[in-house]
């Protein structure tokens, strides 16, 4: 049973006390509900994992389809009550910076897979980020044809800004081949990693 909820426009936490609702009424089957901010989704992800529910994510134009599938389990999860979920927009004090091509030191080759592993994974983090900085030799990935490109392209959807270093393209002959993202400056990214509460990095 696949049940379609439009929840677009409405104030949080009703996203998630709607959604609620129908997966209460049901004994397994899935839940697509329909959302617009970036807030509203992230708690939805929460809260649909909180229930020992699968949740997929995708997007299409401005709205958010997140579809909680229940399983015939599903009531054994734990109880989080929706009106306990934060509605301010997820990721705002998470920077992300990547500084090179490569994860770790020691083998390229095994850091060239660690990285291609890092980056795929960016898209599992719960809240997202709000901003990823490629510099150094790192602006490679955001500017050389790969597989990465399409996992950043769909961070890029879902609201993750991506950002570039300009001056490292500039040093790489890459300016002009970026593919995700757009070019920034080193005020740009000290002024956000300063205003962040955290930062990561492959390093």
């Amino acid at each position: 049973m696949n049940t379609v909820l439009d929840c677009r426009g409405l104030a949080c936490p009703q996203p998630v006390i709607r959604a609620k609702e129908l997966l209460d009424s049901l004994a397994q089957g899935t839940v697509e509900v329909l959302v617009d901010n970036e807030a509203a989704q992230s708690n939805l992800e929460r809260f649909g994992k909180s229930q020992g529910c699968t949740v997929g994510i995708r997007a299409s134009g401005d709205t958010r389809h997140i579809t909680i599938s229940k399983g015939p389990r599903g009531d054994a999860a734990r109880a989080v009550a929706p009106e306990d979920y934060r509605c301010d927009l997820p990721g705002t004090d998470l920077i992300v910076v990547i500084p090179a091509d490569t994860m770790g030191r020691g083998n390229d080759a095994l850091g060239e897979v660690l990285m291609r592993a890092y980056t795929k994974t960016l898209k599992h983090l719960s809240p997202l980020p709000a901003k990823i900085f490629f510099y150094n030799a790192g602006v490679k990935i955001t500017a050389t044809e790969s597989d990465l490109i399409a996992p950043l392209q769909e961070l890029a959807d879902l609201g993750v800004k991506i950002y570039s270093c300009g001056t490292c393209l500039d040093f790489f002959n890459l300016k002009d081949s970026l593919l995700v993202g757009k070019s920034s400056n080193m005020f740009e990214i000290m002024d956000a990693m300063a205003k962040a509460s955290k930062v990561i990095s492959p390093y």
